[in-house]
């Protein structure tokens, strides 16, 4: 994404310490991870009516636009299987990564890497962003060590000790 190729540029890299098969290993999950978070995030977010409405009521953007985007969106989402098949994949996605995580603090070494960062903000936006239906978050909260590590990366590298904590929405 663009936050990793702006760290690159800047002579940067998170998965320096890693070998070619663990790199080649963090880009595939680094694809499931677009292919099936990114696209349950774009499909509720915009394809869902009743969150489609309570976006645009809540956000001040135009009907007309909220309606051009969710068009797009159900267009690009006619072959898939509808919301169901989304939490399917959410659930197939999150285990997954669950089982590369393990009781590790990091999905490689003792370091964060590109996946952790991304892990981190696909996760930490479904489960922290109020929408109509809580089912996205639900099936993240089934796996506790995922749950662990957004705490752990939100506290080490987030927590402003003179805000109140968060809660993730449920």
């Amino acid at each position: 994404g663009p936050i990793v190729q702006f760290t690159k540029a800047k002579g940067h890299s998170l998965s320096d310490g890693l070998d070619d098969v663990q790199r080649a290993e963090m880009k595939a999950y680094m694809e499931l991870v677009n292919n099936m978070l990114l696209t349950a995030e774009l499909y509720v977010q915009w394809c869902d009516d009743a969150t489609a409405a309570e976006v645009c009521s809540s956000s001040g953007l135009s009907l007309k636009y909220i309606w051009f985007v969710s068009g797009l969106l159900q267009v690009y989402f006619r072959f898939t299987s509808g919301l169901l098949q989304v939490y399917e994949d959410v659930s197939q996605c999150c285990q997954a990564l669950s089982q590369r995580l393990g009781t590790q603090p990091y999905f490689f070494n003792k370091q964060p890497t590109e996946l952790d960062a991304l892990v981190f903000g696909h996760l930490f936006t479904i489960l922290t962003t109020r929408l109509t239906s809580s089912e996205l978050a639900e099936r993240i909260k089934s796996y506790s060590n995922l749950l662990s590590f957004c705490k752990r990366i939100e506290q080490s590298y987030f927590y402003d000790k003179t805000e109140p904590t968060w809660t993730y929405s449920s």
